[in-house]
């Protein structure tokens, strides 16, 4: 009997289906040889410093820097309650210990997420557990039930993925140290006030500090006027096209003057077509998504979407079987994937309007395994889905409609560009260029029904003879570059800013990307985006991300500039991924760690008294609804429902924003409806819906019941 532990319950669902594991018990299911049981994510988390030490339960200077001797586990703390376990955990944690303690036991397998914090997550508990059973790993990048069988088939032994657990640790632990000196420090030094913290993250500063530095890019820039000279030329069958001046490679002119000294020599002169290349070019479709492209592509495509969210849906769907692991940095498949790439091919294509132009191919853009680091890229897998909900469908579609486009014949085009020189006009030194461009084969664009536009030149040949029969200057202004949004940023943290700008992924950055070097991991990078909006550093324009105040005095106020630094962060990842490879210690890693916090907290300490935030605790004034009809107090909003501020002497008078009966007609109580309740005791509501789902309006009541204290609601209609 083997005890296999997933991460979490769906994936457990998925084992047990594949498994054709009929018996459900509490906490996990049996049959077949096996028994599957789950985790909630992590059900261990680090102890807190008070914890290791009740000196460390209020934060005071000289208690820093904090460093324990041995990292301790304990049982997740509740999150409503942080001194308290979480009791779903704690449970779960009994129930996973006694079936590893189960005599016909022989065998413990983690299917936790093959990625580091997967590993971290099923080795604290089987670990922290203890064993002495060995203990194997399963290894997949999709749930189907072809993959569970395989995977089962081929388990390895989890010792040999201790440079996985290494690394995994060692991020842990990092972070840890990090946050907790340092978060700690700074708020004793540089805030005003308590209730809150001043957030210092490895991740999070060097994030902070690229949305920091594009704001004052875009503050200090200085607009500048430049300009073009722009002409129109007739051929000879009456057919016009537009040029526009260059000298060398030049188009765009400093100074006016210049234009128009050359705007004077072309009076009462014509052009000869001096060069025309006719060339014909390819459109390649873009590479299939890892997440970081993913992210970038829903996020600027649909409004709503943040990369948290994207990274939500896409293991929801991972999940559900539908897609392969999303927590992925590459941008190609396994060569060993090519015979199942094939078959899911085939099974996606049913039904589609381009089947016919759909060719399968083992093409080294689609399989190369230089260009896969630990994941292949994201892709759907040979089982459809029935039901979507919308969010599903947008990011399922996405992900299909990319695997599609490697399989569709490539987009061609035509490019024509001429080269229009002015008869008679010697000493100019440049000439009017036209470009341009017709779609010749569709291709891959079908998919999403790309648009392309083409601009179309009349048919003209070299030595043609054209009149100039129009020309004039234009004024331009340099543009600022671009606020960051979600898309572009999570560009320069993958890339640790190499290539940020470009759509593609050429050859500098794509190494970046696999040899780990970037800030974060495609795993955490939504969710420091995430943090860096909730502890208040930066703020959302429409998708545009600014630093707020408080995140500009941070920057400009932090001393520790490593920690703002992209290399620096960049270095420390790749350190990491050097331990997946074994190619660097995990206690070498920590002990720079170590070093560079105990370093920074004494820098700290060391700099000169200055506010960065104020926390003023304002009491919220509670907006009056009308009089309470059982006492006459105030009655006034609250969390839960609108009720009487007399409460704490005993009054029960309240409307619960959840009301059961109006719930029923699909309503719930706003301020206009208790005011008017309150005032007149009466208040028409529209919009109601009937059990058969019909909309109708009606006049409400909320009145005191005749035998005891509690109140209901009476239904009027107009005549």
């Amino acid at each position: 009997m083997k005890l296999i532990i997933a991460e979490k319950p769906s994936v457990s669902k998925n084992i047990a289906d594949a498994l054709k594991i009929k018996g459900r018990q509490d906490g996990y299911f049996e049959g077949n040889g096996y028994i599957v049981t789950w985790a909630f994510g992590h059900l261990l988390q680090l102890y807190d410093a008070k914890d290791y030490d009740d000196k460390m339960s209020t934060w005071k200077m000289e208690n820093f820097p904090f460093i324990p001797q041995v990292f301790k586990y304990k049982v997740k703390s509740n999150p409503r309650d942080r001194e308290k376990p979480d009791t779903g955990a704690k449970k779960q944690l009994k129930i996973i210990q006694r079936l590893m303690k189960r005599p016909d036991v022989d065998g413990i397998i983690s299917a936790c997420d093959y990625d580091r914090e997967g590993q971290v997550i099923g080795d604290s508990i089987i670990y922290n557990l203890k064993t002495d059973k060995t203990v194997y790993r399963l290894l997949l990048n999709e749930w189907t039930p072809a993959e569970v069988i395989n995977g089962l088939e081929n388990i390895k032994l989890n010792t040999e993925l201790r440079p996985l657990q290494d690394a995994g640790v060692s991020r842990q632990w990092a972070d840890w140290v990090i946050g907790i000196n340092l978060t700690s420090v700074a708020t004793l030094k540089y805030q005003k006030g308590k209730g809150k913290a001043l957030n210092i993250g490895r991740v999070l500063l060097p994030t902070l500090k690229i949305i920091y530095d594009r704001d004052k890019e875009i503050e200090n820039f200085v607009p500048e006027n430049y300009y073009k000279l722009q002409a129109t030329f007739k051929t000879k069958d009456q057919e016009e096209y537009e040029g526009i001046y260059i000298e060398g490679k030049e188009e765009k002119f400093k100074s006016k003057e210049t234009l128009e000294e050359i705007q004077q020599t072309l009076t009462d002169k014509a052009g000869i077509v001096s060069n025309k290349h006719v060339q014909k070019k390819k459109e390649y479709p873009p590479f299939l998504f890892n997440l970081s492209n993913l992210q970038g592509y829903i996020t600027s495509k649909y409004k709503g979407w943040t990369s948290d969210k994207v990274l939500k849906v896409a293991q929801s769907l991972y999940e559900k079987k539908f897609i392969t692991y999303p927590r992925t940095a590459s941008v190609a498949l396994e060569e060993s994937l090519v015979g199942k790439t094939a078959k899911v091919l085939e099974a996606l294509s049913e039904g589609l309007p381009y089947k016919d132009e759909i060719k399968f191919v083992k093409s080294k853009r689609i399989f190369d395994n230089s260009k896969v680091e630990s994941h292949s890229a994201i892709v759907p897998t040979y089982l459809k889905p029935k039901k979507l909900s919308t969010d599903e469908e947008q990011v399922y579609q996405a992900i299909k409609n990319r695997f599609i486009m490697q399989f569709m014949p490539v987009a061609e085009y035509e490019e024509t560009r001429i080269e229009t020189k002015i008869n008679g006009a010697d000493d100019l030194k440049g000439l009017f260029i036209s470009k341009g461009k017709v779609q010749l084969v569709e291709g891959w664009k079908k998919v999403e029904k790309v648009q392309s536009k083409d601009t179309i030149l009349p048919l003209v040949q070299i030595k043609d003879n054209v009149d100039l029969i129009k020309h004039e200057i234009t004024t331009h202004v340099t543009k600022p570059p671009k606020q960051h949004t979600e898309k572009t940023l999570l560009r320069v943290m993958e890339t640790c800013g190499k290539n940020y700008d470009g759509e593609g992924t050429d050859e500098e950055s794509l190494s970046a990307i696999l040899s780990g070097f970037s800030i974060g991991t495609p795993a955490t990078r939504a969710e420091t985006i995430k943090k860096l909006k909730d502890v208040g550093y930066i703020t959302t324009q429409n998708k545009n991300l600014m630093c707020t105040e408080l995140g500009n005095k941070l920057v400009e106020t932090f001393p520790i500039k490593d920690l703002f630094n992209l290399e620096f962060t960049g270095r420390l990842e790749k350190s990491l991924n050097d331990i997946e490879k074994r190619n660097f210690t995990k206690e070498q890693f920590l002990q720079l760690i170590f070093d560079f916090t105990t370093k920074s907290v004494e820098t700290i300490k060391n700099e000169k008294e200055v506010t960065i935030n104020e926390v003023t605790s304002q009491s919220k004034k509670n907006e009056v609804m009308g009089k309470c009809p059982v006492c006459g107090h105030a009655v006034i909003e609250g969390q839960k429902g609108f009720g009487c501020s007399n409460w704490k002497n005993g009054c029960k008078f309240v409307i619960w924003k959840n009301d059961k009966f109006l719930s029923t007609m699909k309503k719930k109580p706003t301020k206009t409806m208790v005011k008017a309740l309150l005032k007149n005791g009466i208040a028409p509501v529209k919009g109601l819906t009937s059990k058969k789902g019909n909309k109708f309006d009606a006049n409400l009541r909320y009145e005191k019941n005749a035998d005891n204290e509690y109140f209901s609601w009476k239904m009027e209609f107009n005549k």
